[in-house]
């Protein structure tokens, strides 16, 4: 990935100075849980335990896609949009039309679907259609980008720069790469990388449009606007069993996590440059401290573990995850039941209030003390599950544990930074 970026883009001066005044002034929209009441992507027919037992599903599929050789196609989210767990609209193109996808740090392109369609998904939001946007511009096969690792390198009989992505669950989309206005809210910007799919299936929600990109590779939203944004992105994610309030996701200067009570770790840079690597040195269990460990070696090295808001549960290795399941049995004075589903590896009834030991999760320079709804789960009415599973792949910090945090990702100094925050106190 270390192709170069260079795209020609004719900027006016006028636009440069809004790109300084919006990097100055930062921006922030909705992140809204898929299955939450006022999201578009809810399912009244689905009761609360199938929705939920969908996405402990997809955590783990998506574990075993993240987990695929280095030489498949530019990593996607698994299912787009219900791989994923938190939307967010924006707009695209010159009239704006909406975009509607799941906010995901495990992808980078942002692409939607496009006309003509030469095989098309069902979706209720209008299609787009390049042709009545202004502002589109196809990507020429000449292009720097296009003869990258980043693209199929393939022309269309237009001579427009192609790409082809297919995803875990063997979903898939073709299109061209082009250049394109987004707005988020009020802030434009222009001379974007997208993706324009024309040839799209598989497992596509029809509520949703295509995916937005939050990865760390080139091709992703915040590696484009790096420069507007000051490389600082972040998000707070309401739990999702509040089920009427919404989070927040804020670019630039918005996005800076400050306090005494704020904790940082490194962000490691590993291949594929997608994924967001933190290195976890152990976990804490009472007065217990577990070593990170896997089969192969018996210490933390850097980079073990990915960061990814598109993932439900957290991940861990076979080995660590044994150590850490036997020490939550020590501190919990009842019997285990198992999982109606099937998923889960431990759980409990819920009958009556369960003394849940606190979890402390240890990161380079970084200290995560999680809550009892970041740590178990309610997957019947009457069962709760420890939210931590055996990785067969790859070990994932998913988006249960980062619940009621502010989460800031800081490209620019290579850190991610986490502060205990009320999500919910962010409402419109």
């Amino acid at each position: 990935m270390e192709a170069s970026f260079i795209v020609n883009l004719h900027y006016s001066v006028l636009f440069i100075c809004f790109f300084i005044i919006a990097a100055a002034l930062g921006f922030t929209t909705d992140l809204i849980h898929r299955d939450s009441i006022i999201s578009p992507l809810y399912n009244p027919t689905k009761t609360h335990w199938e929705k939920l037992n969908d996405a402990l599903r997809r955590s783990t599929t998506r574990a075993r896609y993240f987990g695929l050789s280095d030489s498949r196609a530019m990593v996607g989210s698994l299912v787009v949009p219900a791989g994923g767990e938190y939307i967010m609209n924006i707009s695209i193109g010159s009239p704006p039309v909406t975009l509607l996808g799941i906010a995901d740090t495990g992808s980078d392109l942002t692409w939607t679907q496009c006309k003509p369609c030469v095989q098309c998904y069902n979706q209720s939001l209008p299609i787009f259609d390049p042709r009545k946007s202004s502002s589109f511009q196809p990507i020429p096969c000449g292009s720097p980008i296009c003869s990258s690792n980043l693209a199929t390198s393939d022309c269309n009989s237009n001579g427009d720069c192609t790409y082809s992505y297919s995803y875990g669950d063997k979903s898939y989309t073709y299109g061209v790469l082009a250049s394109e206005t987004i707005t988020f809210e009020s802030n434009s910007f222009s001379g974007v990388i997208v993706g324009c799919g024309h040839d799209n299936g598989g497992s596509f929600n029809e509520e949703g449009s295509g995916l937005i990109g939050l990865g760390g590779g080139e091709l992703s939203l915040v590696t484009q606007l790096k420069l507007t944004i000051d490389g600082k992105f972040s998000y707070c994610l309401v739990p999702f069993f509040k089920t009427s309030l919404v989070g927040k996701i804020s670019f630039g200067p918005e996005a800076l996590v400050s306090g005494t009570d704020v904790v940082s770790t490194p962000l490691i840079k590993k291949s594929p440059s997608t994924f967001y690597y933190l290195t976890l040195e152990s976990i804490e269990i009472g007065n217990v401290n577990l070593g990170y460990k896997e089969s192969r070696i018996k210490y933390a090295e850097e980079g073990n573990i990915i960061i990814d808001s598109g993932t439900t549960l957290t991940l861990l290795p076979q080995k660590f995850y044994q150590d850490l399941e036997a020490e939550v049995k020590k501190n919990i004075k009842a019997e285990p039941v198992d999982d109606p589903e099937g998923m889960m590896s431990l759980c409990y009834k819920s009958d009556r209030d369960l003394d849940v030991p606190i979890i402390n999760m240890r990161f380079a320079g970084a200290d995560l003390e999680l809550k009892p709804w970041n740590t178990f789960i309610k997957v019947q009415e009457d069962i709760v599950c420890l939210a931590m599973v055996p990785a067969t792949e790859v070990a994932i910090f998913g988006n249960l544990a980062q619940m009621d945090f502010l989460v800031g990702y800081d490209l620019e100094q290579g850190k991610v930074s986490f502060k205990s925050t009320n999500c919910s106190q962010f409402q419109s």
